[in-house]
Protein backbone atom coordinates (compact mmCIF):
# COMPACT_ATOMS: atom_id res chain seq x y z
CA UNK A 1 0.00 0.00 0.00
CA UNK A 2 1.60 3.36 -1.01
CA UNK A 3 1.09 6.62 1.07
CA UNK A 4 0.91 10.00 -0.54
CA UNK A 5 3.95 12.26 0.46
CA UNK A 6 1.70 14.80 1.77
CA UNK A 7 0.57 12.83 4.50
CA UNK A 8 4.17 12.30 6.28
CA UNK A 9 3.96 15.89 7.83
CA UNK A 10 0.28 14.76 8.92
CA UNK A 11 1.87 11.36 10.74
CA UNK A 12 4.64 13.59 12.12
CA UNK A 13 2.27 16.15 13.89
CA UNK A 14 0.21 12.86 15.14
CA UNK A 15 3.31 11.11 16.71
CA UNK A 16 4.76 14.93 18.56
CA UNK A 17 0.93 15.25 19.77
CA UNK A 18 1.07 11.50 21.42
CA UNK A 19 4.31 12.12 23.16
CA UNK A 20 2.21 14.84 25.23
CA UNK A 21 2.15 14.36 28.94
CA UNK A 22 -1.52 14.76 29.24
CA UNK A 23 -2.17 12.10 26.24
CA UNK A 24 0.00 9.23 28.47
CA UNK A 25 -1.59 10.40 32.41
CA UNK A 26 -4.05 8.94 33.89
CA UNK A 27 -7.53 10.85 33.87
CA UNK A 28 -7.68 14.40 32.75
CA UNK A 29 -6.05 17.08 35.09
CA UNK A 30 -9.43 18.63 35.71
CA UNK A 31 -11.12 15.86 36.21
CA UNK A 32 -8.89 14.19 39.12
CA UNK A 33 -8.92 17.44 40.49
CA UNK A 34 -12.92 17.84 40.34
CA UNK A 35 -13.69 14.16 41.72
CA UNK A 36 -10.65 14.51 44.48
CA UNK A 37 -12.36 17.76 45.87
CA UNK A 38 -15.80 17.20 45.91
CA UNK A 39 -14.36 13.78 47.56
CA UNK A 40 -12.70 15.45 50.62
CA UNK A 41 -15.55 18.07 51.17
CA UNK A 42 -17.57 17.05 54.01
CA UNK A 43 -20.56 15.00 54.11
CA UNK A 44 -22.91 18.20 54.01
CA UNK A 45 -21.31 20.38 51.70
CA UNK A 46 -20.78 17.44 49.33
CA UNK A 47 -24.53 16.97 49.55
CA UNK A 48 -25.14 20.63 48.54
CA UNK A 49 -22.69 20.48 45.77
CA UNK A 50 -24.46 17.38 44.45
CA UNK A 51 -27.62 19.58 44.61
CA UNK A 52 -26.45 22.10 42.73
CA UNK A 53 -24.68 19.64 39.90
CA UNK A 54 -28.51 18.44 39.08
CA UNK A 55 -29.92 21.50 39.29
CA UNK A 56 -27.19 22.95 36.82
CA UNK A 57 -28.12 19.75 34.73
CA UNK A 58 -31.97 19.80 34.77
CA UNK A 59 -33.63 18.34 31.95
CA UNK A 60 -36.04 19.74 30.38
CA UNK A 61 -39.25 18.10 29.29
CA UNK A 62 -38.89 15.33 26.32
CA UNK A 63 -40.12 11.92 25.66
CA UNK A 64 -36.88 10.44 24.78
CA UNK A 65 -34.54 12.37 27.29
CA UNK A 66 -34.27 10.61 30.82
CA UNK A 67 -32.53 12.56 33.57
CA UNK A 68 -33.31 9.75 36.20
CA UNK A 69 -30.79 7.18 35.10
CA UNK A 70 -27.98 9.97 35.26
CA UNK A 71 -28.58 11.00 38.80
CA UNK A 72 -29.42 7.24 39.69
CA UNK A 73 -25.38 6.55 38.73
CA UNK A 74 -24.28 9.84 39.22
CA UNK A 75 -25.40 10.19 43.18
CA UNK A 76 -24.57 6.75 44.58
CA UNK A 77 -20.66 7.50 43.19
CA UNK A 78 -20.67 10.56 44.94
CA UNK A 79 -21.45 9.76 48.85
CA UNK A 80 -20.47 5.83 48.03
CA UNK A 81 -17.67 4.22 46.48
CA UNK A 82 -17.94 1.92 43.16
CA UNK A 83 -16.91 -1.20 45.68
CA UNK A 84 -19.91 -0.37 47.51
CA UNK A 85 -17.76 1.64 50.50
CA UNK A 86 -19.63 3.96 52.07
CA UNK A 87 -17.75 4.66 55.24
CA UNK A 88 -14.86 7.09 53.44
CA UNK A 89 -15.02 9.36 51.09
CA UNK A 90 -11.21 10.28 51.03
CA UNK A 91 -9.30 8.73 48.46
CA UNK A 92 -6.10 8.11 50.69
CA UNK A 93 -8.85 6.26 53.60
CA UNK A 94 -10.46 4.26 50.97
CA UNK A 95 -7.42 3.26 49.53
CA UNK A 96 -6.06 1.86 52.64
CA UNK A 97 -9.33 -0.45 53.67
CA UNK A 98 -9.21 -2.36 50.85
CA UNK A 99 -6.58 -4.98 51.05
CA UNK A 100 -4.69 -6.07 47.70
CA UNK A 101 -4.75 -9.88 47.21
CA UNK A 102 -2.64 -11.78 44.91
CA UNK A 103 -2.32 -15.21 43.53
CA UNK A 104 -5.37 -17.74 44.20
CA UNK A 105 -7.25 -15.03 46.53
CA UNK A 106 -6.81 -12.07 43.47
CA UNK A 107 -8.67 -14.62 41.11
CA UNK A 108 -11.49 -15.89 43.59
CA UNK A 109 -12.50 -12.45 44.38
CA UNK A 110 -12.10 -11.47 40.20
CA UNK A 111 -15.23 -13.63 39.51
CA UNK A 112 -18.67 -12.61 39.65
CA UNK A 113 -20.95 -13.44 42.21
CA UNK A 114 -23.56 -15.21 39.88
CA UNK A 115 -26.54 -17.05 42.19
CA UNK A 116 -24.81 -16.06 45.05
CA UNK A 117 -25.08 -13.03 47.71
CA UNK A 118 -26.03 -9.59 45.94
CA UNK A 119 -22.38 -7.74 45.10
CA UNK A 120 -22.78 -4.36 44.57
CA UNK A 121 -19.62 -4.08 41.83
CA UNK A 122 -21.39 -6.37 40.23
CA UNK A 123 -24.46 -4.93 40.15
CA UNK A 124 -22.79 -1.50 39.58
CA UNK A 125 -21.00 -3.64 36.49
CA UNK A 126 -24.49 -4.76 35.17
CA UNK A 127 -26.31 -1.39 35.47
CA UNK A 128 -23.93 -0.39 33.10
CA UNK A 129 -22.88 -2.58 30.46
CA UNK A 130 -26.84 -4.02 29.74
CA UNK A 131 -27.90 -0.92 28.66
CA UNK A 132 -25.03 -0.18 26.53
CA UNK A 133 -25.02 -3.67 25.42
CA UNK A 134 -28.51 -3.50 23.94
CA UNK A 135 -27.93 0.09 22.12
CA UNK A 136 -24.74 -1.18 20.60
CA UNK A 137 -26.26 -4.12 19.62
CA UNK A 138 -29.36 -2.74 17.85
CA UNK A 139 -27.10 -1.33 14.98
CA UNK A 140 -25.51 -4.56 13.63
CA UNK A 141 -28.68 -6.69 13.94
CA UNK A 142 -30.08 -3.66 11.73
CA UNK A 143 -27.52 -4.20 9.35
CA UNK A 144 -27.87 -8.23 9.45
CA UNK A 145 -31.41 -7.45 8.24
CA UNK A 146 -29.64 -5.03 5.47
CA UNK A 147 -28.03 -8.24 4.77
CA UNK A 148 -30.70 -10.48 5.21
CA UNK A 149 -33.01 -8.20 2.54
CA UNK A 150 -30.52 -7.95 -0.13
CA UNK A 151 -29.62 -11.81 0.55
CA UNK A 152 -33.45 -12.28 -0.92
CA UNK A 153 -32.62 -10.86 -4.10
CA UNK A 154 -30.38 -13.98 -4.60
CA UNK A 155 -27.80 -12.44 -5.88
CA UNK A 156 -24.07 -13.26 -4.86
CA UNK A 157 -22.35 -10.16 -6.37
CA UNK A 158 -24.75 -7.63 -4.50
CA UNK A 159 -23.99 -9.58 -1.44
CA UNK A 160 -20.11 -8.76 -2.55
CA UNK A 161 -21.04 -5.24 -3.25
CA UNK A 162 -22.58 -4.45 -0.25
CA UNK A 163 -19.79 -5.89 1.97
CA UNK A 164 -17.15 -4.04 0.16
CA UNK A 165 -19.29 -0.47 0.21
CA UNK A 166 -19.97 -1.18 3.96
CA UNK A 167 -16.29 -1.62 4.68
CA UNK A 168 -15.27 1.57 2.34
CA UNK A 169 -17.89 3.89 4.17
CA UNK A 170 -17.02 2.80 7.73
CA UNK A 171 -13.07 2.91 6.72
CA UNK A 172 -13.82 6.82 6.30
CA UNK A 173 -16.29 7.01 9.12
CA UNK A 174 -14.13 5.58 11.88
CA UNK A 175 -11.24 7.52 10.59
CA UNK A 176 -13.63 10.76 11.59
CA UNK A 177 -15.22 9.33 14.78
CA UNK A 178 -12.04 9.58 16.97
CA UNK A 179 -13.34 13.15 17.92
CA UNK A 180 -16.52 12.12 19.46
CA UNK A 181 -15.13 9.04 21.57
CA UNK A 182 -12.55 11.92 23.17
CA UNK A 183 -15.50 14.23 23.36
CA UNK A 184 -17.09 11.93 26.21
CA UNK A 185 -14.46 12.37 28.69
CA UNK A 186 -14.00 15.71 28.48
CA UNK A 187 -17.57 16.20 28.88
CA UNK A 188 -17.54 14.28 31.58
CA UNK A 189 -15.37 16.41 33.39
CA UNK A 190 -17.16 19.35 32.80
CA UNK A 191 -19.99 17.95 34.02
CA UNK A 192 -18.73 16.64 37.11
CA UNK A 193 -17.30 19.84 37.88
CA UNK A 194 -20.44 21.87 37.15
CA UNK A 195 -19.09 23.54 34.52
CA UNK A 196 -22.10 23.18 32.08
CA UNK A 197 -20.87 25.86 28.84
CA UNK A 198 -17.81 23.90 29.03
CA UNK A 199 -19.57 20.82 28.02
CA UNK A 200 -21.23 22.66 25.51
CA UNK A 201 -18.33 24.34 24.04
CA UNK A 202 -17.00 20.94 23.90
CA UNK A 203 -19.70 19.18 22.15
CA UNK A 204 -20.56 21.97 19.89
CA UNK A 205 -16.73 21.86 18.96
CA UNK A 206 -17.23 18.06 18.17
CA UNK A 207 -19.77 18.55 16.02
CA UNK A 208 -18.44 21.20 13.82
CA UNK A 209 -14.90 19.24 13.28
CA UNK A 210 -17.02 15.83 12.67
CA UNK A 211 -19.69 18.06 10.22
CA UNK A 212 -16.55 19.44 8.32
CA UNK A 213 -14.65 16.11 7.68
CA UNK A 214 -18.36 14.15 7.31
CA UNK A 215 -19.04 16.64 4.57
CA UNK A 216 -15.55 16.28 3.08
CA UNK A 217 -16.10 12.25 3.48
CA UNK A 218 -19.81 12.75 2.01
CA UNK A 219 -18.58 14.45 -1.09
CA UNK A 220 -15.42 11.94 -1.96
CA UNK A 221 -17.89 8.56 -1.53
CA UNK A 222 -20.80 10.47 -3.42
CA UNK A 223 -18.45 11.95 -6.62
CA UNK A 224 -15.89 9.14 -7.05
CA UNK A 225 -17.29 6.18 -5.26
CA UNK A 226 -15.42 4.12 -7.83
CA UNK A 227 -11.86 5.18 -7.09
CA UNK A 228 -12.09 4.91 -3.54
CA UNK A 229 -13.87 1.48 -3.69
CA UNK A 230 -10.74 0.38 -5.77
CA UNK A 231 -8.08 2.49 -4.07
CA UNK A 232 -9.39 0.72 -0.73
CA UNK A 233 -11.41 -2.89 -1.56
CA UNK A 234 -11.93 -3.74 -4.50
CA UNK A 235 -10.05 -3.99 -8.02
CA UNK A 236 -11.27 -1.56 -10.54
CA UNK A 237 -12.39 -4.13 -12.75
CA UNK A 238 -13.91 -6.47 -10.33
CA UNK A 239 -17.71 -7.30 -11.00
CA UNK A 240 -19.07 -6.34 -8.06
CA UNK A 241 -17.94 -2.81 -8.73
CA UNK A 242 -21.76 -2.72 -10.75
CA UNK A 243 -22.96 -3.07 -7.38
CA UNK A 244 -20.61 -1.58 -4.91
CA UNK A 245 -20.56 1.82 -6.17
CA UNK A 246 -24.10 2.88 -6.73
CA UNK A 247 -24.60 1.49 -3.03
CA UNK A 248 -21.53 3.46 -1.59
CA UNK A 249 -22.82 6.82 -3.18
CA UNK A 250 -26.10 6.68 -1.45
CA UNK A 251 -24.85 4.90 1.97
CA UNK A 252 -22.68 7.73 2.18
CA UNK A 253 -25.60 10.37 2.50
CA UNK A 254 -25.67 9.34 6.48
CA UNK A 255 -22.61 9.75 6.99
CA UNK A 256 -22.97 13.61 8.79
CA UNK A 257 -25.79 12.62 11.11
CA UNK A 258 -24.39 9.48 12.29
CA UNK A 259 -21.35 11.64 13.59
CA UNK A 260 -23.54 13.66 14.91
CA UNK A 261 -25.37 10.99 16.36
CA UNK A 262 -21.86 9.56 17.78
CA UNK A 263 -21.46 13.14 19.09
CA UNK A 264 -24.52 12.92 21.07
CA UNK A 265 -24.18 9.65 22.72
CA UNK A 266 -20.46 10.25 23.52
CA UNK A 267 -22.42 13.55 25.68
CA UNK A 268 -24.87 11.47 27.02
CA UNK A 269 -22.38 8.79 27.94
CA UNK A 270 -20.05 11.35 29.61
CA UNK A 271 -23.14 12.36 32.32
CA UNK A 272 -23.23 8.43 32.62
CA UNK A 273 -27.00 8.72 30.80
CA UNK A 274 -27.31 5.33 28.87
CA UNK A 275 -31.41 5.32 28.70
CA UNK A 276 -31.84 8.13 26.49
CA UNK A 277 -29.08 6.69 24.09
CA UNK A 278 -30.95 3.38 23.93
CA UNK A 279 -34.48 5.14 22.90
CA UNK A 280 -32.87 7.34 20.50
CA UNK A 281 -31.25 3.89 18.45
CA UNK A 282 -34.31 1.78 19.13
CA UNK A 283 -36.35 4.85 17.18
CA UNK A 284 -34.48 5.34 14.52
CA UNK A 285 -33.58 1.93 13.66
CA UNK A 286 -36.95 0.78 14.09
CA UNK A 287 -37.72 3.09 11.36
CA UNK A 288 -34.47 1.30 9.10
CA UNK A 289 -36.10 -2.00 10.09
CA UNK A 290 -39.73 -0.54 8.40
CA UNK A 291 -37.95 1.41 4.83
CA UNK A 292 -35.50 -1.97 4.36
CA UNK A 293 -38.53 -3.66 2.43
CA UNK A 294 -40.13 -0.81 1.38
CA UNK A 295 -37.27 1.16 -0.37
CA UNK A 296 -35.75 -2.69 -1.77
CA UNK A 297 -39.11 -4.11 -3.24
CA UNK A 298 -42.11 -1.57 -2.73
CA UNK A 299 -40.26 1.53 -3.87
CA UNK A 300 -38.58 -0.82 -7.14
CA UNK A 301 -35.38 0.83 -5.49
CA UNK A 302 -33.48 -2.89 -5.22
CA UNK A 303 -30.45 -3.73 -3.87
CA UNK A 304 -29.67 0.45 -2.88
CA UNK A 305 -32.95 0.07 -1.11
CA UNK A 306 -31.07 -1.19 1.77
CA UNK A 307 -28.68 1.95 1.72
CA UNK A 308 -31.29 4.44 1.49
CA UNK A 309 -33.10 3.10 4.42
CA UNK A 310 -30.05 3.13 6.06
CA UNK A 311 -29.27 7.11 5.33
CA UNK A 312 -32.59 8.02 6.31
CA UNK A 313 -32.30 6.28 9.73
CA UNK A 314 -29.03 7.85 10.49
CA UNK A 315 -30.91 10.94 9.55
CA UNK A 316 -33.22 11.10 11.79
CA UNK A 317 -31.04 9.92 14.43
CA UNK A 318 -28.72 13.15 13.86
CA UNK A 319 -31.69 15.79 13.93
CA UNK A 320 -33.20 13.48 16.94
CA UNK A 321 -30.00 13.94 19.09
CA UNK A 322 -29.31 17.58 17.49
CA UNK A 323 -32.91 18.18 18.89
CA UNK A 324 -32.05 16.32 22.34
CA UNK A 325 -28.48 18.73 22.80
CA UNK A 326 -30.56 21.77 22.35
CA UNK A 327 -32.92 21.01 24.97
CA UNK A 328 -30.30 20.24 27.16
CA UNK A 329 -28.87 23.36 26.57
CA UNK A 330 -25.44 21.38 25.77
CA UNK A 331 -25.90 23.13 21.75
CA UNK A 332 -26.28 26.89 20.65
CA UNK A 333 -26.53 27.05 16.55
CA UNK A 334 -24.73 30.43 17.40
CA UNK A 335 -21.45 28.03 18.90
CA UNK A 336 -21.90 24.86 16.39
CA UNK A 337 -21.60 27.67 13.50
CA UNK A 338 -18.03 28.82 14.92
CA UNK A 339 -14.94 27.29 14.46
CA UNK A 340 -13.17 25.98 17.34
CA UNK A 341 -9.28 28.08 18.67
CA UNK A 342 -6.69 25.77 18.71
CA UNK A 343 -6.39 26.15 21.98
CA UNK A 344 -9.43 24.14 21.93
CA UNK A 345 -7.93 21.62 19.62
CA UNK A 346 -4.73 20.56 21.81
CA UNK A 347 -7.10 18.39 23.82
CA UNK A 348 -8.52 16.61 20.95
CA UNK A 349 -4.99 16.08 19.67
CA UNK A 350 -3.40 14.82 22.55
CA UNK A 351 -6.03 12.55 23.86
CA UNK A 352 -7.08 11.28 19.95
CA UNK A 353 -3.71 11.00 18.06
CA UNK A 354 -3.00 7.86 19.07
CA UNK A 355 -6.55 6.69 19.01
CA UNK A 356 -6.57 8.05 15.05
CA UNK A 357 -3.01 6.05 14.78
CA UNK A 358 -5.18 3.00 16.15
CA UNK A 359 -7.82 3.49 14.38
CA UNK A 360 -6.08 3.95 10.64
CA UNK A 361 -3.91 0.83 11.51
CA UNK A 362 -6.98 -1.33 12.19
CA UNK A 363 -8.85 -0.11 9.04
CA UNK A 364 -5.50 -1.10 7.31
CA UNK A 365 -5.70 -4.82 8.61
CA UNK A 366 -9.65 -5.22 7.59
CA UNK A 367 -9.43 -3.60 4.48
CA UNK A 368 -6.77 -5.46 3.04
CA UNK A 369 -8.96 -8.64 4.47
CA UNK A 370 -11.71 -7.26 2.82
CA UNK A 371 -10.16 -6.53 -0.54
CA UNK A 372 -8.15 -10.42 -0.56
CA UNK A 373 -11.53 -12.06 0.13
CA UNK A 374 -13.33 -9.91 -2.76
CA UNK A 375 -10.51 -10.69 -5.41
CA UNK A 376 -10.66 -14.70 -4.47
CA UNK A 377 -13.13 -15.42 -7.33
CA UNK A 378 -14.85 -13.23 -10.00
CA UNK A 379 -18.29 -15.03 -8.83
CA UNK A 380 -18.64 -13.38 -5.94
CA UNK A 381 -19.08 -16.43 -3.42
CA UNK A 382 -16.01 -15.80 -1.36
CA UNK A 383 -17.07 -11.45 -1.01
CA UNK A 384 -20.14 -12.65 0.09
CA UNK A 385 -19.49 -15.70 2.26
CA UNK A 386 -16.73 -13.07 4.06
CA UNK A 387 -19.30 -10.27 4.41
CA UNK A 388 -21.76 -12.50 6.04
CA UNK A 389 -18.80 -13.95 8.52
CA UNK A 390 -18.06 -10.13 8.87
CA UNK A 391 -21.89 -9.14 9.77
CA UNK A 392 -22.42 -13.02 12.28
CA UNK A 393 -19.44 -11.70 14.04
CA UNK A 394 -20.37 -8.16 14.75
CA UNK A 395 -22.54 -9.18 17.14
CA UNK A 396 -20.79 -10.69 19.33
CA UNK A 397 -17.66 -7.82 18.38
CA UNK A 398 -20.66 -5.11 19.61
CA UNK A 399 -21.21 -6.34 23.13
CA UNK A 400 -17.80 -6.59 23.74
CA UNK A 401 -17.49 -2.76 22.40
CA UNK A 402 -20.10 -2.59 25.10
CA UNK A 403 -17.63 -4.32 28.08
CA UNK A 404 -14.92 -1.94 26.62
CA UNK A 405 -16.82 0.86 27.52
CA UNK A 406 -18.20 -0.50 30.35
CA UNK A 407 -14.48 -0.80 31.56
CA UNK A 408 -12.84 2.66 30.26
CA UNK A 409 -15.69 4.18 32.42
CA UNK A 410 -15.81 2.55 35.63
CA UNK A 411 -12.19 1.86 36.31
CA UNK A 412 -10.83 5.77 36.30
CA UNK A 413 -14.23 6.21 38.36
CA UNK A 414 -13.20 4.10 40.97
CA UNK A 415 -9.76 5.43 40.41
CA UNK A 416 -10.12 8.89 41.26
CA UNK A 417 -12.71 8.59 44.01
CA UNK A 418 -11.06 5.40 46.39
CA UNK A 419 -7.48 4.89 44.64
CA UNK A 420 -5.77 2.30 42.92
CA UNK A 421 -6.68 -0.93 44.83
CA UNK A 422 -10.22 -0.04 44.32
CA UNK A 423 -9.48 0.78 40.73
CA UNK A 424 -7.98 -2.46 40.16
CA UNK A 425 -10.46 -4.62 42.24
CA UNK A 426 -13.26 -3.39 39.84
CA UNK A 427 -10.67 -3.73 36.80
CA UNK A 428 -9.93 -7.70 38.11
CA UNK A 429 -13.81 -8.09 37.86
CA UNK A 430 -14.76 -6.58 34.53
CA UNK A 431 -12.13 -8.66 33.34
CA UNK A 432 -13.93 -11.91 34.80
CA UNK A 433 -16.87 -10.59 33.36
CA UNK A 434 -16.07 -9.81 29.68
CA UNK A 435 -14.36 -13.28 29.62
CA UNK A 436 -17.64 -14.86 30.67
CA UNK A 437 -19.27 -12.81 27.82
CA UNK A 438 -16.79 -13.65 25.44
CA UNK A 439 -17.10 -17.31 25.94
CA UNK A 440 -20.90 -17.72 25.75
CA UNK A 441 -20.89 -15.64 22.81
CA UNK A 442 -17.75 -18.06 20.93
CA UNK A 443 -20.72 -21.32 22.39
CA UNK A 444 -23.99 -19.15 20.87
CA UNK A 445 -22.54 -18.35 17.53
CA UNK A 446 -21.08 -21.89 17.24
CA UNK A 447 -24.60 -23.17 17.93
CA UNK A 448 -26.47 -20.88 16.01
CA UNK A 449 -24.58 -21.31 12.69
CA UNK A 450 -26.69 -23.78 11.01
CA UNK A 451 -29.82 -21.63 11.32
CA UNK A 452 -27.90 -18.57 11.18
CA UNK A 453 -26.40 -18.87 7.81
CA UNK A 454 -29.41 -19.59 5.86
CA UNK A 455 -30.71 -16.73 6.80
CA UNK A 456 -28.09 -14.48 4.86
CA UNK A 457 -28.54 -16.15 1.57
CA UNK A 458 -30.26 -18.80 -0.45
CA UNK A 459 -27.26 -19.54 -2.45
CA UNK A 460 -25.94 -23.02 -1.44
CA UNK A 461 -22.45 -22.51 -1.97
CA UNK A 462 -22.32 -19.45 -0.11
CA UNK A 463 -24.24 -21.15 2.44
CA UNK A 464 -20.89 -23.32 2.60
CA UNK A 465 -18.15 -21.09 2.04
CA UNK A 466 -19.65 -19.24 5.09
CA UNK A 467 -18.92 -22.31 7.36
CA UNK A 468 -15.86 -22.99 8.42
CA UNK A 469 -14.82 -18.84 8.61
CA UNK A 470 -17.41 -18.45 11.07
CA UNK A 471 -16.06 -21.33 13.23
CA UNK A 472 -12.98 -20.09 13.65
CA UNK A 473 -14.87 -16.41 14.24
CA UNK A 474 -16.38 -17.81 17.13
CA UNK A 475 -13.42 -19.51 18.48
CA UNK A 476 -11.59 -15.71 18.10
CA UNK A 477 -14.60 -14.25 20.63
CA UNK A 478 -13.05 -16.61 23.60
CA UNK A 479 -10.33 -14.71 23.16
CA UNK A 480 -11.42 -11.03 22.59
CA UNK A 481 -13.05 -11.58 25.94
CA UNK A 482 -9.99 -10.37 28.12
CA UNK A 483 -8.73 -8.59 25.68
CA UNK A 484 -11.63 -5.77 25.01
CA UNK A 485 -11.42 -5.79 29.12
CA UNK A 486 -7.80 -4.84 29.25
CA UNK A 487 -8.17 -2.37 26.62
CA UNK A 488 -10.97 -0.53 28.40
CA UNK A 489 -8.49 -0.30 31.69
CA UNK A 490 -5.72 1.36 29.20
CA UNK A 491 -8.41 3.44 27.50
CA UNK A 492 -10.20 4.34 30.74
CA UNK A 493 -6.68 5.46 32.27
CA UNK A 494 -5.25 7.17 29.51
CA UNK A 495 -2.69 4.20 27.82
CA UNK A 496 -2.97 5.41 24.63
CA UNK A 497 -0.08 5.50 23.24
CA UNK A 498 0.95 1.61 25.03
CA UNK A 499 -2.94 0.96 23.58
CA UNK A 500 -1.82 1.94 19.94
CA UNK A 501 1.72 0.17 20.42
CA UNK A 502 0.18 -3.11 21.21
CA UNK A 503 -2.27 -2.80 18.30
CA UNK A 504 0.27 -2.23 15.49
CA UNK A 505 1.86 -5.28 16.77
CA UNK A 506 -1.20 -7.20 16.60
CA UNK A 507 -2.36 -5.27 12.93
CA UNK A 508 1.20 -6.75 11.38
CA UNK A 509 0.85 -10.28 12.43
CA UNK A 510 -2.84 -9.89 11.18
CA UNK A 511 -1.46 -8.71 7.94
CA UNK A 512 1.28 -11.02 7.79
CA UNK A 513 -1.05 -14.01 8.04
CA UNK A 514 -3.43 -12.40 5.22
CA UNK A 515 -0.27 -12.13 2.60
CA UNK A 516 0.82 -15.42 3.31
CA UNK A 517 -0.19 -18.27 1.51
CA UNK A 518 -2.72 -18.66 4.68
CA UNK A 519 -4.65 -15.66 3.52
CA UNK A 520 -5.31 -17.27 -0.08
CA UNK A 521 -8.30 -18.96 1.44
CA UNK A 522 -11.44 -17.73 3.08
CA UNK A 523 -10.87 -19.61 6.17
CA UNK A 524 -6.83 -18.69 6.37
CA UNK A 525 -8.02 -14.90 6.48
CA UNK A 526 -9.82 -15.75 9.71
CA UNK A 527 -6.93 -17.81 10.72
CA UNK A 528 -4.78 -14.74 10.64
CA UNK A 529 -7.07 -12.87 12.94
CA UNK A 530 -7.13 -15.58 15.21
CA UNK A 531 -3.24 -15.90 15.80
CA UNK A 532 -3.40 -11.97 15.68
CA UNK A 533 -5.99 -12.22 18.52
CA UNK A 534 -3.48 -14.39 20.47
CA UNK A 535 -0.80 -11.86 20.07
CA UNK A 536 -2.88 -9.37 21.04
CA UNK A 537 -4.58 -10.84 24.31
CA UNK A 538 -0.32 -11.78 25.59
CA UNK A 539 -0.12 -7.94 24.75
CA UNK A 540 -3.19 -6.30 26.12
CA UNK A 541 -3.38 -8.48 29.31
CA UNK A 542 0.16 -8.81 30.09
CA UNK A 543 0.17 -4.61 30.01
CA UNK A 544 -2.64 -5.05 32.25
CA UNK A 545 -0.73 -7.41 34.65
CA UNK A 546 2.71 -6.57 34.62
CA UNK A 547 3.34 -2.95 32.84
CA UNK A 548 0.14 -1.04 33.51
CA UNK A 549 -0.72 1.62 36.30
CA UNK A 550 -2.52 -1.54 37.94
CA UNK A 551 -0.19 -4.08 38.11
CA UNK A 552 2.33 -5.03 41.32
CA UNK A 553 0.56 -2.74 43.71
CA UNK A 554 1.16 -5.11 46.14
CA UNK A 555 5.00 -4.20 45.91
CA UNK A 556 4.77 -0.57 44.98
CA UNK A 557 2.61 -0.58 48.74
CA UNK A 558 5.28 -2.30 50.19
CA UNK A 559 7.62 0.23 48.90
CA UNK A 560 5.95 2.97 50.49
CA UNK A 561 5.31 1.56 53.84
CA UNK A 562 8.38 0.08 54.31
CA UNK A 563 10.50 2.14 57.15
CA UNK A 564 13.82 3.77 55.76
CA UNK A 565 17.29 1.10 56.59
Amino acid sequence: MKFHSSTIPCLAIILVATSAPEAQGFVPSSSRSSSSELANLPPQQQSTSTTRYHRKTHLFGSSLDTGSPAEEIIDPQLSKGINGDSKTNSLQSNNDDIALTSGKKRFLDSLPRIGRKKDALDESILKTAVPNMINLGVVPLVNAVDTFWVGRLGLALALAGQSAANQASFTLFFLIAFLPNITAPLVASAVASGDKEEAQRRVCESIFLCTALGIFGTGLLVAFPRKVLSALVLPADAPAMAFAAPYLRWRALGMVPALISATGFAAYRGMLNTVTPLKVSLFTNAMNLVLDPLCIFGGGMGFVGAAVATAASETLGGVTYLRLLMRRKLARWSMLLKPPSWKSLVPLLQGGAAMLIRQMSLNVAFLLATRRAQIMDPSGISGAAYGITTQINMMGIILLVAMQGTTAALVPASMAKEGPASARKCADRLMSWSTLVGVVLGAVQYLSLPYVVPIFSTLPEVQEAVKLPALVASLTHILNGPIFAAEGVMMGLGQYRDLAIITGVWVLTMIGGILSPLGKRLDGIMWSIFIATIVANIGTVGHFLKIGPLANLNKKKEMETAPFS
